[in-house]
């Protein structure tokens, strides 16, 4: 228990770390190096997005003949699947062995 809380009645109710009555961490050396490395990482990938290979007029439609190619295949996957066409004669065709009644 913290000599604070024991003194003062003030305690951190529950679960000292989380909640949202906790106890504030101290920040060290560590967490100041890796937020400013999360951060330059953060605005070094802002500079690279603010920068776009192509211009809207390139970017529009560029991808139509991939897209509708890529339907294509889809679509030829899916009908690939079915089973080929059955016909009633190549069914009954076996009772056609004699024709008595012709």
């Amino acid at each position: 228990m913290f000599l604070t809380a024991l003194l003062r009645r003030n305690r951190i109710p529950g679960h000292q770390w989380i909640g949202k009555h906790r106890r504030p961490r101290a920040v060290s050396s560590r967490a100041k190096q890796s937020m400013i490395r999360r951060l330059e990482i953060e605005a070094e990938n802002h500079y690279w997005l603010s920068m776009p290979y192509l211009t809207a007029q390139q970017e529009y439609g560029h991808a139509a003949v991939r897209r509708a190619q890529a339907f294509e295949a889809i679509k030829a996957a899916s009908t690939s699947k079915f089973p080929s066409h059955r016909f009633v004669v190549d069914q009954l065709n076996h009772l056609n062995v004699t024709k008595k009644w012709s």
